[in-house]
């Protein structure tokens, strides 16, 4: 089970609860299904966790890719220019081509980087939020629990 099953088997557990009497905004949970439900969820973290290096580790792979591709561009492009030392103009019109299939293959690069970054911020922000989101339904069962045993 995901992280996001427990979650809702959790929701699921506290709307199926029986209301307190007198007290509506209070239900009875079966307490030892709540602590087990928050058990797999400790459980689960590191899993989202491993799947968050995981994305890193593709962004980084990606990063990699696209600058050996560049680079590759950049040694053909350099090899094509070499190969047309004919005449000035030719040489001339070669470099220039070169520099401009550095220069896109270097804001290709730059993009994709950028793409990685943002992606990867992203997801670690919507896992931010997630876990935030969960440790503060957690907190408030838990208080919950504790009031009924009051």
């Amino acid at each position: 089970m995901n992280i996001d099953e427990i979650l809702e088997e959790m929701d699921d557990l506290l709307d199926s609860a029986h209301s307190v009497p007198l007290a509506s905004h209070k239900s009875i949970i079966d307490g030892e299904r709540m602590r087990e439900l928050i058990n797999d969820i400790r459980l689960n973290i590191p899993q989202e966790i491993k799947r968050a290096k995981l994305i890193d580790f593709d962004c980084d792979r990606i990063m990699k890719d696209a600058e050996a591709k560049a680079e590759s561009i950049v040694r053909r492009a350099e090899e094509r220019a070499k190969a047309i030392v004919s005449e000035e103009e030719i040489v001339k019109e070669a470099k220039k081509q070169a520099s401009e299939i550095v220069l896109k293959a270097k804001q290709k690069s730059n993009e994709i980087k950028k793409a990685v970054n943002g992606y990867v911020e992203t997801r670690l922000n919507d896992a931010e939020t997630y876990f935030s989101n969960s440790l503060q339904d957690v907190k408030q069962t838990k208080q919950q629990l504790s009031s009924l045993n009051k």
